[in-house]
């Protein structure tokens, strides 16, 4: 195995596969949700309605679970990738401080941010690919949903951002989080953009 990992529990017969989605389709899928939203943001015209406060959340999620999961896989795997997940890191840090209190002036360099961190992360992800069986890189990809679930919701930079403090913190972070979500009515997923932007029923 080029990723260490937890073994698979015995299972009868040989070539099994488990359930889940590969954590390259995972993270290009939300590469291009993000995109998207900081395009439509940075655009001239009407923003999607909380389209800001969604991408906050969205965006301190997902970098919370590549942090705990992706990169330490690419460092693993990779013998070369210390300077390039160093320089994600350092590119992550700069995007949490960007969020921090998000207004209209800084939306045009969150997007340049985010542009950057999907061109550095995807070359990685593809090196990744290349040096991981496709068994190790679904149960990446349930590890980096099941993190993404418990991810803070807000931007904290000063919080440790490799495991496995992070691992330990964030999650913890997070409950605090989601409590001053539900107070607030704050609007943190990436799917209820379209059910936002959706006309009311008569």
């Amino acid at each position: 195995m080029s990723v260490h990992l937890p073994p698979l529990p015995p299972t009868p017969g040989d070539g099994y596969q488990p359930a889940g989605r590969s954590i390259a389709d995972t993270i290009a899928e939300e590469h291009r949700q993000l995109l998207g939203l900081t395009r439509r943001l940075v655009e001239p015209g009407p923003d999607p309605e909380h389209g800001r406060e969604i991408l906050v959340a969205a965006l301190s999620r997902h970098l919370s679970a590549e942090e705990q999961y992706l990169l330490p896989a690419i460092r693993q795997a990779l013998t070369d990738a210390d300077g390039p997940v160093s320089d994600v890191l350092a590119g992550d840090a700069a995007l949490l401080m960007a969020l921090r209190g998000l207004t209209d002036d800084r939306l045009a360099m969150v997007a340049q941010l985010v542009e950057a961190h999907v061109v550095a992360v995807d070359a990685l992800v593809q090196r990744l690919c290349a040096n991981a069986s496709e068994e190790e890189l679904i149960r990446l990809g349930n590890r980096l949903e099941i993190a993404e679930e418990a991810a803070p919701t807000r931007p904290h930079p000063g919080v440790p951002h490799t495991p496995p403090w992070n691992r330990i913190v964030e999650p913890a972070v997070a409950v605090l989080d989601k409590f001053r979500d539900a107070i607030t009515g704050r609007h943190t997923q990436l799917s209820e953009l379209d059910e936002l932007d959706q006309p009311p029923q008569r």
